[in-house]
C-alpha cells in the first residue's frame, strides 16, 4: 500500500476541519468561532471547494404553478456543517438546484454546533423564506425550530434527521442506509464467508450511522461474524482521530479478516490505522461507504484494502431534496418520507472501468443520476 501513502496523509490533513457526511453533531470538537457561521461564509466555503461540478439542466414542459409562476422563491438551507468534500458536492447540487428553479438560496452553516444550528434555523424562519432545507442535526435541538417553522405556513424538509417523533408533520428526505449497507456487506460475506473474525468501525447516536449498525448487527449474527473490536469517534477531524482507534485495536486483535467501516471519514481512518500497521498488509479487507473523487483515488491505490463502498452522488442528492420541497411547496408531494437509492461500488470495478474521478463514475454508472426523483414535468431538473 505504500504509494497510497501520500494519498491518504493530504486527505486526512485536508479533513481535519471536515465533516461526516452523515454528521449528527459534534460531541467531542471544539465549538465553532462567530466567523463562518453565516451564509456568506457558507457559499464561500463551497466555492473555495473546487468541487462545483457544473450541471446540466432539462427544460420543463410545462406551466409551473404557485410560488415558482411568479418573480422567483427564497429558499434557505440550515446545515450542521458544510466542511468537507461530500458537504460541498452536496450544496454545489442544492445550489443549482434552486437556480434551475429561479430561485436564490441563502445557506446558514453552523460548522458543527448544534446550538448554533437551533438558532440559525430561528434566524432562517425570521426571514420568511419560502421554503427551508434542514441539513442533518439532533431532532432535540432542531424540533422547536422546525415546528414552528411549520405552524408559521414555512414548508420545511428534512435530511437525515430522525424527526418524525417529535415533528410528525415534516418531511423526511434520506438515503436508502438499510440498502446501502446491504449491498456492502453483501460483498463482505462474498469475499470473506462467515465463521471469521471482523473489525467494526462506527459511532453511535448518528441517525443514517445507527441505521447501518442494525444492519450491521443482522449480518453479524446471520453470518456467524466475531467482532473484535469496535471502535470510532466522531469530531471535527473524524478520520485523523480515528486513524489512532483502529490502530491500537489492530495491534491487539490482528487476527481478523475485514473491518467495516459505514462512512467515508471513518473508512480513511481505517485505512490510515492499517498503513501504521505494515504487518496486517493484504491481510484486512475494508468495506465502507459514500463516493468522491477523493474516495475514488483511495479505492484504486495500489495495495488499497479498500474493497467496496455503498454511495449515492451527493451533488444529485442536494438536488433531489430541492425538488422534493418544491413539489411540497406547490402542493404536490404525496410522500411524507422520500429515501434515494444508494449503488454497490467496487475498486475493481473503478480499475476495469477507468473511472478516476465523480465525473467518470456517474458516466458509467447512470444509476447515480436520479433526476427522475421527486420530478414533475414543470420542474427543470438538473442532471450531473
Amino acid at each position: 500500500m505504500r504509494n497510497s501513502k501520500v494519498l491518504l496523509a493530504g486527505l486526512l490533513g485536508a479533513s481535519v476541519f471536515a465533516m461526516s457526511a452523515c454528521s449528527q453533531g459534534d460531541a467531542e470538537g471544539d465549538a465553532p468561532t462567530e466567523e463562518g457561521t453565516t451564509a456568506e461564509a457558507a457559499d464561500s466555503t463551497a466555492e473555495e471547494g473546487g468541487n462545483a461540478d457544473e450541471a446540466e439542466t432539462s427544460e420543463a414542459a410545462a406551466e409551473a404553478p404557485a410560488p415558482f409562476d411568479g418573480d422567483g422563491v427564497n429558499i434557505a438551507i440550515v446545515q450542521q456543517s458544510g466542511q468537507g468534500d461530500y458537504f460541498q458536492q452536496y450544496l454545489n447540487g442544492t445550489r443549482q438546484q434552486v437556480e434551475a428553479l429561479g430561485g436564490e438560496l441563502a445557506v446558514f452553516d453552523a460548522q458543527g454546533d448544534n446550538a448554533t444550528q437551533a438558532s440559525q434555523l430561528d434566524q432562517a424562519i425570521a426571514a420568511s423564506p419560502d421554503g427551508i432545507i434542514v441539513r442533518h442535526g439532533f431532532p432535540d435541538t432542531l424540533c422547536p425550530g422546525v415546528n414552528k417553522a411549520i405552524e408559521a405556513g414555512i414548508p420545511v424538509i428534512i435530511y437525515d434527521v430522525e424527526i418524525q417523533e417529535c415533528a410528525p408533520d415534516a418531511i423526511q428526505t434520506q438515503q436508502s442506509d438499510i440498502e446501502m449497507a446491504s449491498l456492502v456487506l453483501d460483498k463482505m460475506v462474498e469475499d470473506v464467508g462467515s465463521d471469521v473474525n471482523v473489525g467494526y468501525v462506527n459511532v453511535k447516536g448518528i441517525a443514517p450511522l445507527d441505521r447501518r449498525d442494525g444492519v450491521w448487527e443482522d449480518y453479524k449474527a446471520e453470518n456467524n461474524w466475531t467482532e473484535l473490536f469496535f471502535t470510532g469517534t466522531y469530531t471535527n477531524s473524524t478520520a485523523t482521530d480515528t486513524a489512532p482507534m483502529v490502530s491500537n485495536a489492530l495491534k491487539a486483535n490482528p487476527d481478523v479478516a475485514a473491518i467495516y467501516a459505514p462512512y467515508d471519514e471513518l473508512t480513511k481512518g481505517t485505512l490510515s490505522a492499517l498503513e501504521q500497521n505494515p504487518d496486517l498488509e493484504g491481510e484486512v479487507l475494508v468495506y465502507g461507504a459514500d463516493i468522491s473523487t477523493a474516495d475514488i483515488e483511495l479505492m484504486k491505490a495500489e495495495g488499497s484494502p479498500w474493497v467496496a463502498t455503498g454511495a449515492t452522488d451527493p451533488n444529485a442528492i442536494g438536488a433531489v431534496v430541492v425538488r422534493t420541497l418544491a413539489l411540497h411547496m406547490a402542493g404536490e408531494l404525496t410522500e411524507t418520507k422520500v429515501e434515494f437509492p444508494p449503488i454497490l461500488v467496487t475498486a475493481d470495478f473503478l480499475r476495469e472501468n477507468d473511472v478516476n474521478n465523480m465525473e467518470d463514475l456517474r458516466a458509467v454508472e447512470p444509476a447515480l443520476n436520479i433526476s427522475d426523483v421527486s420530478s414533475a414535468d414543470w420542474i427543470p431538473s438538473v442532471t450531473f
